[in-house]
């Protein structure tokens, strides 16, 4: 969706190295925002965004118009009956329908033989998979781990609504799921356990607002009681008004 950061740079360096031809697509997609979201708030450069993709070598940028891409009388949507019920789904009942409508739109106007996405937004990366399975689109999903600063904080174009102070907080994320990754390899299995005590650290800062804490299966995003095999935690917290995502596989 633009603004871009390293984490975004690191799906175009694979790219074009995988590819001959190297498309960025840049769309703030009206559709997986809900109400009161920050779409007319999403920051954006589009100067700095163009001038990061010719430096990166990619042969095309592709910046639709959102009347154009979706018309007056636009009414066919791609939604997943599994998928989306869980973490980010949860609070935001129509963002992964946008997600992968506008996925499929670009997939059918580009035609990528692979197509690169970023492991931050685990579920997104699951149900952009699972649509490519579903409806047969001959492409390869390919995900890139997640990017963060040198504090551990996952790059996001969202890091822009913080304050200093907000920044500060906003480490907790990724500290909370290493010290859950910590306590498996300590031996413990019990999730609610790991969760429980994760909560109770992120709510130790300042600012924080939890939306979800979840173990659960990387392949199907569902809860999970036992950590008896590796798992995905995710969170998703408001940090004031900014609201942040982050996960690793506990193993």
């Amino acid at each position: 969706m633009g603004f871009l950061h390293d984490g975004h740079l690191s799906l175009l360096r694979e790219g074009r190295k995988l590819s001959d031809y190297l498309v960025l697509s840049i769309f703030i997609n009206p559709t997986q925002f809900g109400p009161g979201e920050d779409l007319e708030a999403y920051p954006r450069d589009t100067e700095k965004d163009l001038d990061l993709a010719g430096k990166e070598g990619v042969d095309l940028v592709f910046m639709p118009d959102a009347d154009k891409l979706y018309g007056r009388r636009f009414q066919t949507y791609v939604q997943l009956e599994k998928l989306p019920h869980h973490l980010c789904g949860v609070s935001r009942p129509m963002h992964f329908r946008g997600v992968a409508t506008v996925v499929t739109k670009l997939f059918n106007i580009i035609k990528p033989h692979i197509a690169i996405f970023g492991q931050k937004d685990f579920q997104q990366l699951a149900v952009i998979r699972q649509t490519v399975s579903d409806l047969n689109f001959d492409i390869e999903i390919k995900g890139i781990p997640t990017v963060r600063e040198n504090d551990g904080l996952a790059m996001s174009s969202r890091n822009a609504y913080l304050t200093p102070d907000q920044r500060s907080s906003a480490i907790c994320l990724y500290k909370s799921l290493e010290k859950a990754a910590t306590l498996v390899r300590k031996g413990e299995k019990n999730a609610s356990v790991i969760i429980d005590k994760t909560i109770d650290f992120i709510r130790s800062y300042p600012e924080t607002r939890i939306d979800y804490v979840s173990v659960c299966d990387p392949d199907t995003i569902e809860s999970v009681d036992t950590v008896d095999m590796p798992v995905l935690m995710a969170l998703a917290v408001f940090i004031g008004k900014t609201r942040l995502i982050d996960n690793m596989i506990l193993d």
